[in-house]
């Protein structure tokens, strides 16, 4: 180990940097953020050091480096780009025995700077002892996506119940299993959640009563994103990372089911028009019964769970049935989708609205208001519309939409394997029966963007002739 790795309080001690540009400015962000008292030493200062300064942040002691500025200060850094004056502090930095950080200057280093994931008061570094810190930066990135930013405040409100915790219970061996049940239970979920005061409830009654806690589990509605993984949010993965069971669709990509928790169960729940399909009552009871065994339960949809997706109907079965929730959003298909086509749900000088539509009501469902929807200067995003497409374009052109509308379907959008086709409203029919599914209908003057703003895979070619395209990315 080239290094001890050790936590440093910095509150109101001195600390001397040499140098005021950027680079000594992003050290002196850390510094202020450990508490130190920071003293510069340099010619000029940025202007945002500057601002620190007259804020009374920090303190401009001189312009020039002088030894005895080091006498009475905890430690040392120089970042400057005058290598003679870095040498300098280093040397009377070391004669005083002080720790000394010359910056991007691993052989004059006594200390150096890790890369840092901050949940205060929970805080992980990272460091390859300077001999890689790119390698080091990238793992910080991806503790990043794994840390929940609510890790700080549960240790902080823990902190405030250790001494309570250790007066119920005598065994480090009890307290421990206190901690671990509280961590990785409702305690939780409940500090993610925002609600605090129901969080410490929890632990209050976990401490009166372990034995009367209890175990049913969770579920949590994540929204899985169009197909991209690369869509899907930081809380999702997070989720995901942490489930018992996962509950998914078919419209859940590969690429997102890649980053489940690899010793999850996973059950598949989707439907698929003329397949054999689960029923939503099958699927509401599904999740119950699995929380209630006490499973960490993830129901994943695609795109957004609140958004055509039947989200509210099966947390109203998870919440007649008593059972804690959450529900992680996601990039919905009208987004995502038109996004990775090049084409702006709204536009100054196009459409000032957008109304995002199902193509698949209940049978009782007659009520379509094709007078609202046949209105010009608004995008219309269809979900599920392939199967009727005919009647989608018959009844917005007999309620006065133009048949000379611009059109898309979007084919598997923001996969590998997307397929843009477009056209105008009279010919949507038969854009839509050459398009993979699932696909999304797009219809608006919005569309004729699509040939300038495409950047996913191929740009569509245009000659100027009026006739449907076809992008296939694959």
């Amino acid at each position: 180990m080239d290094y001890l790795p050790i936590f440093a309080d910095l509150r109101q001690r001195p600390v001397l940097v040499v140098g005021g540009g950027e680079v000594a400015a992003r050290k002196i962000d850390l510094l202020l953020r450990a508490g130190a008292a920071v003293r510069i030493v340099a010619q000029s200062l940025t202007p945002e050091l500057e601002h620190r300064r007259q804020a009374l942040q920090v303190s401009w002691i001189a312009e020039r480096f002088e030894p005895q500025q080091l006498d009475d200060v905890f430690l040392v850094i120089a970042a400057t780009d005058d290598a003679r004056l870095n040498a300098e502090v280093f040397e009377q930095a070391n004669q005083r025995q002080l720790l000394v950080n010359v910056v991007d200057d691993q052989p004059k280093c006594s200390f150096i700077f890790p890369s840092i994931v901050d949940r205060s008061p929970i805080v992980v570094a990272i460091s390859s002892s300077g001999t890689a810190p790119v390698l080091a930066r990238l793992l910080r990135e991806k503790l990043e996506t794994l840390l929940p930013a609510s890790l700080g405040k549960m240790a902080e409100i823990a902190g405030g119940w250790r001494e309570s915790v250790k007066q119920r219970f005598t065994s480090m061996r009890a307290r421990r299993r206190f901690w671990e049940q509280a961590f990785d239970g409702r305690f939780a979920s409940l500090v993610t959640a925002g609600q605090i005061p129901q969080a410490e409830q929890v632990l209050q009654q976990q401490l009166d009563n372990p034995e009367s806690i209890s175990q049913s589990g969770e579920v949590t509605l994540v929204g899985a994103g169009p197909g991209d993984a690369g869509l899907l949010t930081l809380r999702g993965l997070q989720v995901m990372q942490q489930a018992d069971v996962v509950l998914y669709d078919y419209l859940v990509s590969d690429e997102v089911l890649d980053l489940v928790r690899r010793d999850a169960d996973r059950i598949c729940v989707g439907k698929r028009a003329g397949s054999h399909s689960v029923a939503q009552d099958d699927i509401n009871r599904l999740l119950v019964e699995l929380a209630l065994q006490g499973k960490k339960v993830v129901r994943l949809k695609g795109g957004d769970p609140f958004i055509f997706g039947r989200g509210g109907e099966e947390l109203q079965a998870v919440v007649a049935a008593g059972i804690p929730f959450q529900v992680v959003p996601g990039v919905t298909a009208a987004a995502g989708a038109t996004a990775y086509a090049g084409i702006p749900l709204t536009h100054r000088d196009h459409a000032q609205s957008v109304v995002f539509v199902t193509g698949h009501c209940r049978p009782e469902d007659n009520g379509v208001q094709w007078e609202t929807l046949a209105k010009g200067k608004q995008t219309l995003a269809i979900y599920m519309g392939t199967l009727k497409a005919a009647e989608i374009s018959q009844q917005l052109i007999a309620h006065g939409r133009a048949a000379s509308t611009p059109v898309a379907v979007i084919g598997r959008g923001t996969r590998a394997d997307q397929q843009v086709l477009t056209g105008t409203l009279d010919s949507l029919e038969h854009l839509a029966q050459q398009a993979p599914t699932p696909a999304l209908l797009v219809i608006g003057e919005v569309v004729a963007l699509h040939s300038q703003l495409a950047w996913f895979g191929h740009h569509p070619q245009t000659d100027g002739v009026q006739r449907p395209t076809v992008v296939n990315l694959a």
